[in-house]
């Protein structure tokens, strides 16, 4: 009997395709936003950052996603719940994972509506949208009761992962694994020096893919 991949379903992969294809041009459509905005962003909320940004993909990397993948195959977990939608790629890879695990679900939060909506579009597109719930708003209003979390993804904001974890905290049980991506950027160093911290109750290491992903499991 083949074992079941849901990353190769021709619907999923089809998405996947198309998604990182338009992500490569991220940087030119960044050069685009920034040309609009000469006064930066820094002086905008997370919520105007997220609606400056909206055409930008920002994905994690094709093999940061397989090792979400796996990670997700491995541990099983009955709720994944992932800090930064975006288009869905991250998202995709999280939830074909629980598909093949037979059990579980997703809880994805996104600032933009335009983003929120275009992912909404994508799972129905490749079946996986029954298992995929995204919140629409700022995570630290709408992961307040999003109950239990098994798996966590931080790919939002780096400057509010920091405040996503410790809002989540609490209901996090020993073994749980934490994801960060993108640890090359220094708005992500409050919390890298956080979860690095075996005070704070993690033990965490840099995993070296595309721009570096730190996993940190929950003592």
């Amino acid at each position: 009997m083949t074992p079941t991949n849901t990353l190769e379903d021709p619907r999923v992969a089809s998405a996947l395709d198309r998604m990182f294809r338009h992500a490569e041009q991220d940087e030119a459509t960044s050069e685009r936003i920034r040309a609009a905005w000469p006064q930066g962003f820094r002086h905008l909320d997370p919520q105007g950052q997220a609606d400056a940004k909206a055409e930008v993909y920002m994905p994690i990397s094709a093999q940061g996603g397989r090792l979400l993948y796996n990670l997700i195959r491995a541990t099983r977990p009955a709720t994944v719940v992932e800090f930064g939608t975006s288009f869905g790629i991250s998202t995709l890879h999280l939830a074909a994972a629980v598909r093949d695990n037979g059990t579980g679900r997703v809880i994805s939060t996104e600032l933009s509506a335009a983003k929120a909506a275009a992912a909404r579009r994508t799972f129905a597109e490749t079946g996986l949208d029954d298992l995929i719930t995204v919140l629409e708003g700022d995570a630290r209003d709408t992961l307040a009761a999003a109950g239990s979390a098994d798996f966590v993804l931080l790919d939002g904001w780096k400057d509010l992962c920091l405040p996503v974890l410790r809002l989540l905290e609490p209901r996090l049980a020993p073994g749980t694994l934490v994801v960060a991506d993108d640890v090359d950027l220094d708005d992500l160093a409050p919390y890298l020096d956080y979860v690095r911290d075996p005070r704070n109750g993690y033990q965490s290491v840099t995993f070296p893919v595309e721009d570096g992903m730190e996993i940190s499991c929950r003592l």
